[in-house]
């Protein structure tokens, strides 16, 4: 039996996010303000107090959400906590994944809190506003998501985005598709069929100009391999080695989050305790839904911090 991280994605932020880590812990604060100087922006202040919708912007988001991550990291590892020695393995769901092999010791925080900017900001210009959409399939086989996109597809592009587990399937593409896509959806009889409040079609074809992006930003950073495995978004399965990393991070921007894939892959290799290190438990949530065997916790509180440690070091 062992223990997986895991690190949540976009949607998770909140105004007051990381305020009382950097109250309470040294270590959180020593992280808001690295990624503040990397970023050259008072991001924490954000974080902390808001306005809510200048946390939301992508590119805010990204980095933020990694922060706070990375804080909660670094106070575990400051209170005696070796993820070597004590995580069988890491994911995170879409950003996340960057927040996953800075905990991993893949990249630095300063180059996670940078690319991060660049990815949001890359996503966000890919596609004018308005033209892009994505929806929120619920109680369809994946089977039939597809072929519901495949035949949306002769209006223009849509593609499953996110496969969340538990009956939730998100498809992203051109608005007009994507529309179809949801009625037929619908007319297959999904129990829901709702089109999402999101800046840009995440993980779609549509998103080549930011794939590209990221590969040029991620070309001039350092890549070390994870201290344990990353189970990787768009294969569902480990990576270790870093210009792999580099290659599957770079498809992630177009591909599928294969979240459901990745929570029965953790249940098949002995893990049975995941811990969501960072903003919300979106992810615990998903868990349980996938496999009803797992255990999962939300660390985001200094509260949370000191009964993760109780467990993992007791």
């Amino acid at each position: 039996m062992s223990v997986a991280f895991t690190f949540p994605g976009q949607g998770s932020q909140a105004v007051g996010m990381g305020r009382d880590l950097a109250e309470t812990f040294p270590e959180a604060r020593a992280v808001f303000e690295e990624v503040d100087e990397a970023l050259g922006q008072k991001l924490s202040a954000v974080m902390f107090d808001g306005p809510e919708e200048t946390l939301t912007l992508t590119a805010n988001a990204q980095p933020a959400l990694m922060a706070v991550s990375i804080a909660v990291m670094r106070v575990l590892e400051a209170r005696g906590l070796s993820l070597a020695g004590k995580v069988a393995c890491v994911a995170g769901h879409s950003l996340g994944e960057y927040s996953a092999l800075c905990a991993a010791g893949s990249f630095s925080l300063a180059d996670t809190a940078r690319l991060l900017r660049i990815r949001g900001n890359a996503m966000q210009s890919a596609v004018p506003v308005g033209e892009g959409a994505m929806a929120a399939i619920i109680g369809l086989e994946q089977a039939d998501v597809e072929a519901v996109c495949d035949e949306a597809s002769k209006g223009g592009t849509c593609q499953i985005a996110n496969d969340n587990g538990g009956g939730q399937l998100v498809i992203s593409g051109s608005r007009p598709a994507v529309e179809v896509a949801a009625r037929l959806a619908t007319e297959k009889g999904a129990k829901r069929a709702l089109m999402l409040s999101v800046s840009a079609p995440f993980h779609s074809a549509l998103m080549g100009p930011a794939a590209e992006a990221m590969r040029d930003a991620l070309s001039g950073v350092a890549v070390k391999a994870p201290v344990v495995p990353v189970i990787a978004n768009v294969r569902a399965a480990p990576v270790g080695n870093p210009q792999e990393i580099v290659d599957l991070l770079v498809e992630q921007v177009t591909g599928q989050v294969r979240w459901r894939e990745t929570v029965e892959w953790f249940a098949r290799n002995d893990v049975t305790t995941l811990y969501e290190i960072g903003s919300g438990k979106v992810l615990t949530g998903l868990a349980r839904r996938i496999d009803k065997s797992l255990t999962g916790f939300a660390v985001n509180t200094p509260t949370d911090i000191d009964s993760a440690l109780a467990t993992l070091l007791g």
